[in-house]
């Protein structure tokens, strides 16, 4: 008698892996589509800030003997002059390389400047919102003091009054330009901390780390700061575009960054007295500008989309 052949149990398909909370909110920003144009246009600056002045087909503090001697603008000749593609300023010097030097600019105090931001506003918000009590009511208070003072007034004040000091001329003022933008700025974050921690020290794993003899130390930098992460790094995305506008508007009424570097600023006051006859000199870098802030502002709200947790499981 033939015997039927035995029939195994199917196996059981192998559960899917779940992803984590980053893997989920990369595929949340991937799907908006202004904030990969923003991510593709900031990989595009970080590109012509870091190897723009080294390709540049001249120094952008270098002078054209043949522009100076004519006495005259080389004008706009894209395509056909390849030594001067965008022209030159009244001094000879070219108008490509000294954007090219603009964009490194912008680039190191976007970033330069948020780090500082961080420095001061993360360890304020964290101890504001961990301690509270009378701590959180003279860190608040003094928070609400610096954002009730009027922001480029305090910048103007403290990049005029240490002009003259080995900090002022470090970086050609750059130094003074990071310090005084950050100084200013971080107010925002230290809120943002401050709420973080505020809803989440009352949470059960927090009362299980202290019930187990956990520092407050330890609880606030492994477990609070860590869970925090998502709106800081929103908030510091969004905080980039008001520092190139800072750097820009100091550059521009002159106390800056100090020449020979060339800030998109200042490249705009240097060509709004010929914007009637050579009006790209003021144009171009103004479309830096305002391209750099569109770029940011859209990753900045991808981001907050992208990491907000209500948003999970809705798209």
């Amino acid at each position: 008698m033939a015997t039927q052949p035995a029939v195994l149990p199917r196996q059981a398909a192998a559960p899917r892996r779940r992803q984590g909370i980053w893997w989920d909110a990369f595929a949340r920003l991937r799907k908006n589509r202004f904030a990969l144009v923003g991510l593709i246009g900031i990989i595009l600056l970080v590109f012509a800030g870091v190897f723009g002045p080294s390709i540049a087909p001249w120094k952008y503090y270098v002078q054209d003997n043949a522009v100076v001697i004519a006495n005259e603008f080389k004008p706009l000749t894209p395509f056909k002059d390849f030594s001067h593609p965008l022209g030159t300023d009244a001094l000879g010097q070219d108008i490509l390389s000294r954007l090219l030097d603009g964009a490194q600019i912008s680039l190191s105090v976007a970033l330069v400047a948020q780090l500082v931001v961080l420095l001061i506003g993360v360890p304020i918000g964290a101890i504001a919102g961990w301690k509270g009590g009378r701590i959180d009511s003279f860190l608040m208070r003094f928070t609400d003091v610096m954002y009730a003072f009027p922001d480029l007034l305090l910048v103007i004040l403290f990049t005029v009054a240490f002009r003259d000091t080995i900090f002022g001329r470090a970086l050609n003022g750059l130094f003074l330009v990071f310090v005084a933008i950050g100084l200013t700025s971080w107010v925002t974050v230290a809120r943002l901390v401050r709420g973080q921690l505020l809803s989440l020290k009352e949470t059960e794993f927090v009362e299980a780390a202290r019930a187990i003899g956990v520092s407050d130390r330890n609880i606030v930098l492994r477990h609070l700061l860590p869970n925090s992460i998502g709106p800081i790094i929103v908030a510091v995305t969004l905080g980039i575009p008001g520092a190139i506008l800072f750097e820009a508007t100091l550059a521009y009424i002159g106390v800056g960054v100090q020449p020979p570097r060339a800030s998109w600023g200042s490249l705009i006051a240097d060509g709004q007295g010929f914007i009637r006859s050579y009006p790209h000199l003021t144009y171009l870098p103004g479309i830096a500008i305002a391209t750099a802030l569109i770029c940011f502002t859209f990753l900045g709200d991808g981001l907050r989309d992208a990491l907000d947790p209500k948003l999970k499981g809705k798209q």
